[in-house]
């Protein structure tokens, strides 16, 4: 079972270490070679400090990674609800990672938007609020929305966009 398991991972998640860039594999030894050769040719390394980071992060105590994933399960049944509630919005409740990918097209439609990258272009001048359009992971009718940071941020955000749409649907 080991000569056919490969494991890929990192601590942008696990220990809330997003930014770090930090990730490791774990397989066969001539897999490993192979994938290194190849990384070795595209990629930069990792900052020393990044490295000792992601160490201290799996070598040190491990009761903070409850923690924030509770932190990060408040913010996600905080905001869902409130997102979904947006006229004409859908969306799969996440079950990993920090990220909502929302379908806004009929609310960027009924705000007069021609296309969900300029209603979030609209959105970041007016109400300051950043999102992703979903136009760069293939899906022009979405968004992504981080969901990485303090549940008064987030608070904030909806209040900004749920004024935005008001602003944009009188």
């Amino acid at each position: 079972m080991k000569a056919q398991t490969v494991v890929v991972n990192g601590v942008s998640k696990s220990h809330s270490m997003t930014g770090w860039r930090i990730g490791y594999a774990a397989a066969d030894a001539a897999l490993i070679q192979a994938m290194t050769n190849i990384a070795s040719h595209s990629t930069s390394n990792p900052a020393s400090v990044s490295q000792y980071a992601a160490i201290a992060a799996y070598n040190g105590p491990q009761e903070s990674i409850e923690d924030m994933r509770q932190a990060f399960e408040q913010r996600l049944n905080t905001i869902y609800p409130r997102l979904i509630n947006l006229p004409g919005v859908t969306c799969v409740k996440p079950q990993g990672a920090f990220y909502l990918f929302p379908n806004v097209r009929p609310l960027s439609d009924a705000c007069g938007f021609t296309c969900v990258t300029d209603w979030v272009k609209a959105l970041l001048d007016e109400e300051k609020v950043a999102v992703v359009p979903g136009a760069g992971f293939g899906m022009p009718d979405y968004i992504r929305l981080s969901y990485a940071t303090s549940l008064d941020n987030l608070e904030k955000a909806l209040d900004r966009i749920e004024h935005f749409i008001k602003e944009h649907t009188k």
